[in-house]
């Protein structure tokens, strides 16, 4: 009988999954710092916090890495995903590429694990004179905003990724954007934390915050109270949800659905060697020889599922450019919960004495987790966010224009 989709057991339709997580321990009863959220984010904060020394706690309400951070593609692409009004956004993006390579050395070195770090940079493909068009709108944008970019016609794309079809009319190579396998970061990222002591709760959600004074002193979660010196909410799309946040600290955050798939790609079949990305489609080639085909866009809340549109939409987007697609096996689909702000920006602040946000990174997370997780440090530990942060607190959008038409 036909296996449903996203079944653990399914050999089509199930979500990606990263290897070594295991079982939760007891909860305690006090904590230097509770992270409400194991995905990326929350993970990568704790795993810094815990270096310093602190005791931490991460409740999930799921599995770790199960909302957006399993989903994702993996891509380090500041310079691919640089669009109109997003300047505001671009320092914080650049500088955290610029850690990315410590923060890799020190994650694979902490976990014992490699991350499939490739340093491939992304092309950027048009097909006919209207994509072309908007193509050179966008390169235009990019050497306005000082982003390595380089203009290519047809004939250079295709030398560089054989593959394409000859109907490639331009494309632009982002030489700067990298990208990393979700499934081996988050693994490392679990171990990492485990070996700083961190306490991975998964299946554990949070139900309410402990207030005293007018300051966050820690969460409940079921029949559990856990006193903690800083609550760190890192919940991702589920940021924005009622019940544990005050109306007047409620977050501008909701879910984007997005469907991918996993192709395998064989001698036979041929490939690609870095990131290709399309008006309709972004394509990941993964080290293992797995393709990541994502992502659709769909403002439909938490709606579950893997849809046949959805899968068609993927499916005829990254034939358009390779054909090569048509004789690979479909490995897995999946879909997940981008966090999406009101700006398409983080929201990086402190909410309350005792009570921070890290959340709304968007289509971003994976680029922007080492400085995200370099600047709760410093709120926490100092008080103050780095300035290269302060633009992407709460309050900005009680501002009459939002952050990504102020620039």
């Amino acid at each position: 009988m036909p296996v449903p989709l996203n079944r653990p057991d399914s050999p089509i339709g199930r979500r990606r999954s990263a290897d070594g997580f295991g079982a939760s321990a007891a909860l305690p009863a006090r904590t230097d710092i509770a992270v409400v959220g194991g995905g990326l984010i929350g993970l990568s904060i704790a795993w810094r916090l815990a270096r310093t020394g602190r005791t931490v706690t991460v409740l999930e309400r799921e599995t770790i890495g199960a909302g957006a951070s399993l989903a994702a593609t993996g891509m380090l692409a500041p310079a691919a995903e640089h669009e109109p009004g997003s300047d505001p956004l671009l320092p914080l993006a650049l500088e955290s590429l610029r850690l990315w390579p410590d923060f890799r050395d020190a994650l694979e070195a902490e976990s014992g694990g490699a991350i499939d770090y490739r340093p491939d940079g992304t092309l950027v493909l048009a097909i006919g004179r209207d994509e072309v068009e908007r193509l050179r709108f966008r390169y235009d944008l990019q050497r306005r905003s000082g982003l390595e970019a380089t203009w290519l016609p047809g004939s250079e794309v295709r030398r560089l990724e054989p593959g394409l079809r000859p109907s490639v009319t331009a494309g632009i190579h982002c030489n700067l954007d990298h990208q990393v396998d979700p499934r081996l970061v988050m693994a490392a990222l679990g171990e990492a934390c485990r070996r700083a002591g961190v306490l991975l709760a998964e299946r554990t959600p949070v139900s309410g915050l402990d207030w005293s004074g007018g300051r966050v002193t820690g969460i409940r979660a079921g029949e559990h109270d856990i006193a903690a010196g800083t609550v760190i909410l890192a919940s991702g799309a589920w940021s924005g949800e009622g019940g544990l946040l005050p109306e007047s600290l409620a977050l501008p955050v909701r879910p984007l659905k997005g469907q991918s798939l996993a192709l395998r790609t064989t001698a036979r079949t041929g490939g690609l060697a870095r990131m290709v990305w399309t008006e309709q489609v972004h394509m990941a080639p993964k080290s293992d020889g797995q393709l990541i085909v994502g992502a659709t866009v769909e403002d439909c809340g938490f709606r579950p599922g893997v849809t046949a549109g959805g899968l068609y939409a993927l499916l005829e987007g990254a034939r358009r450019v390779l054909p090569g697609i048509e004789e690979m096996e479909v490995e897995a689909v999946w879909c997940g919960y981008r966090p999406t702000s009101d700006d398409d920006a983080p929201i990086l602040d402190e909410l309350a004495p005792g009570l921070v946000v890290a959340t709304g990174h968007h289509r971003n997370g994976y680029l922007l987790a080492p400085a995200t997780a370099e600047a709760i440090a410093e709120l926490v530990t100092h008080g103050t966010l780095p300035a290269i942060a302060r633009p992407f607190g709460r309050a900005r959008f009680g501002r009459a224009e939002p952050l990504r038409e102020s620039a």
